[in-house]
């Protein structure tokens, strides 16, 4: 059935028809709805809003853009309300258990932050980024760029991610927003200048290829650090400027010293860890677990690491209740 037909029956009601017309788009409206929020259950709690929204408004549609367009349109108007009405998830109190960590280089802001299941991105690049789009869609994704999204204005993330990511014209996003190509043109601008001014670790260094063995033999590097508790080779991974964070509690960590005393504390007292590969977010990422004596590994949470080079740049901790969406247990035998 052509498009024309299924707008045709979704008007009259077929629900079938309505997600046969929006199914094609359902993955990529939400990453995008991640980038705006940096958060996964933000981003799904929009996307239904979207569709539902969509669904009673299929009889206004009018076809002067695309239907991809008119989603877009849609998705990222909601999302600039939950920006603006947000409650964002609050900050927590370090929850480690017998680990006291050193003092944090500083205290983050984006403590909502969460990490994107790779498997989540499995068709989400069906829509090509037109033309004018600027940055990869891996890129696209980091989570150091979902991070300098978070604290742009709303409007300068909605036009940032339309015209740079997603590649639309100034004037298909004026469109969107209900605003002036002059106006989209200077929100861009100041967005472009602001992420540009965000100091990224191992800046001009580009990670290998996901996949690559250059990324392998890196992430072998690690596991083996890591699980043998070995400081050193750890350390020696690790880029001058290496960057840790853990929302949602607020500690940060820059600098490979103060990095190296943190790990060392989470070593300490005898702590010994499993991990378990995976993806988020277009980067290596481990579930963590603690050897117990029980003979069970726990769950301690999700590791996600950025690469720079053949050196670890950033390493991101997420809490326990995110192991699932990336099928992983919260607990297994240990080793």
């Amino acid at each position: 059935m052509v498009q024309a037909d299924l707008i045709g029956s979704a008007r009259a009601g077929d629900g079938e028809a309505f997600r046969a017309l929006t199914e094609p788009y359902r993955r990529e409206l939400q990453v995008h709805c991640y980038r705006m929020l940096g958060s996964v259950q933000d981003a799904e709690d929009v996307l239904q809003d979207t569709l539902l929204a969509a669904w009673q408004g299929l009889p206004g549609f009018e076809g002067r853009a695309s239907l991809r367009t008119w989603l877009y349109r849609i998705a990222t108007n909601r999302c600039l309300n939950a920006r603006r009405a947000a409650s964002r998830r609050p900050a927590k109190e370090w929850d480690i258990p017998g680990v006291e960590p050193p003092e944090p280089t500083r205290l983050g802001e984006v403590v909502w932050l969460e990490p994107y299941p790779d498997a989540f991105l499995e068709g989400a690049d069906d829509g090509a980024p037109g033309p004018e789009a600027r940055y990869e869609q891996a890129e696209a994704v980091s989570l150091a760029f979902v991070t300098a999204l978070q604290v742009l204005p709303p409007r300068q993330v909605a036009v940032l991610l339309l015209r740079d990511v997603l590649g639309f014209h100034a004037r298909e996003v004026a469109g969107m927003l209900g605003t002036t190509v002059e106006s989209v043109t200077s929100a861009l601008k100041r967005a472009r200048a602001s992420v540009q001014r965000r100091p990224l670790p191992a800046a001009g260094q580009r990670p290998p290829a996901a996949g690559s063995h250059e990324e392998e033999a890196i992430v072998a590097r690690f596991v083996r650090a890591w699980e043998s508790a070995d400081l050193d080779a750890l350390v020696a991974l690790l880029t001058d400027d290496v960057f840790v964070s853990m929302p949602p509690m607020p500690f940060e960590y820059q600098g490979r010293d103060v990095v190296a005393r943190f790990c060392a504390c989470l070593f300490g007292a005898g702590r010994r860890f499993d991990l378990v590969p995976t993806r988020a977010n277009g980067q290596p990422a481990f579930g963590v677990y603690v050897r117990g004596q029980d003979g069970v590994s726990h769950g301690a949470g999700l590791y996600v690491l950025g690469l720079a080079g053949d050196r670890i740049c950033a390493m991101t901790r997420f809490e326990t209740g995110v192991l699932p969406w990336f099928g992983l247990p919260r607990s297994l035998p240990s080793r």
